[in-house]
């Protein structure tokens, strides 16, 4: 059975309290602003959650029931540790500094926005990195990181908090003779041999290139491609095929390739990364604007 406590609408909660200081439905709506039948469905919703009637219609306007007698006096205290609560935060928040760095793909606005609306005073600031250049979380560089895994850093100097996950698909050059596929299976490119990546540190990594079997290959991995741009390159001319994120629009913006859902293949992870020893609260506060700005992309 959920908490009932935990389900309280402190908007709820404020307008029952100006319901009962005026006694009066009428009254109180026109202070808050609200049309009357909208608060009384607002004060039915309160009394729904706290399983209890709080106030009774009369010819004279409104009063308390006792349960409504009773929950006053910790509305209006739950009303003030709120206020409180809040001006302490902001007033922290006042001299509160955080530089938040992103990778390559990742679009953090909606996160940052809501950071901002929540942490108004705060100041807060973005740095794009590229995937060579995460080390600046541990460099000091930046106080928070918001990538995908796995991350080429040492587990014992960063945490990392998993925000969503995404599936996988398969990029590959228009004529290519998996290009019009509805999908294709992990096991089909089982035993496929990677390029170098910076991420080379599990068996699917945040990004996969993958040898196609189309000559000349010598040609193509005499060395390790570096840049995004040219991994996509070596897919357009048909020496490679590619593995990436759904997430990951940059290959839409090629004419010359398409994606392709993949089945079976484990799931890229976008986390946000921490210093073990750093106890900047505007982390944590980055981490639930994040849980609540951020999402998937559909595949």
């Amino acid at each position: 059975m959920s908490d009932p406590g935990q389900e309280l609408d402190l908007r709820l909660v404020h307008h029952f309290t100006v319901v009962a200081a005026h006694r009066h439905f009428g009254r109180a709506a026109a202070d808050l602003h609200v049309a009357q039948p909208a608060l009384s469905r607002q004060i039915q919703r309160l009394e729904k959650q706290l399983g209890a009637r709080l106030l009774d219609r009369t010819p004279q306007g409104a009063r308390l029931t006792p349960a409504g007698q009773e929950f006053l006096p910790w509305a209006e205290a739950l009303l003030r540790a709120a206020r409180q609560a809040s001006l302490a935060v902001r007033e922290k928040a006042g001299a509160a500094r955080l530089t938040v760095g992103y990778v390559e793909d990742l679009v953090i606005t909606d996160a940052v926005r809501e950071l901002r609306r929540r942490y108004p005073e705060a100041e807060i600031v973005t740095r794009y990195l590229d995937c060579h250049d995460v080390v600046a979380l541990t460099e000091h560089r930046i106080d928070a990181l918001i990538a995908r895994s796995p991350l080429p850093l040492a587990e014992d100097e960063v945490t990392t908090v998993p925000l969503y996950e995404e599936p996988r698909m398969l990029v590959v050059p228009r004529e290519h003779p998996l290009a019009g596929r509805a999908s294709v299976s992990a096991e089909e490119l089982a035993g496929q041999e990677a390029l170098p990546c910076a991420f080379e540190t599990e068996d699917w990594t945040s990004y996969r290139i993958l040898r196609s079997g189309v000559p000349p290959l010598e040609s193509a991995f005499e060395s390790p491609v570096e840049t995004y741009e040219d991994k996509l390159e070596l897919v357009a001319s048909g020496r490679a095929i590619g593995v990436l994120p759904v997430g990951d629009r940059r290959s839409s913006l090629r004419p010359d390739l398409v994606s392709v859902p993949l089945e079976g293949a484990p799931p890229s992870q976008v986390v946000l990364a921490s210093r073990k020893d750093d106890a900047n609260p505007m982390i944590d506060a980055l981490r639930l604007a994040a849980e609540t700005a951020l999402a998937a992309p559909a595949s």
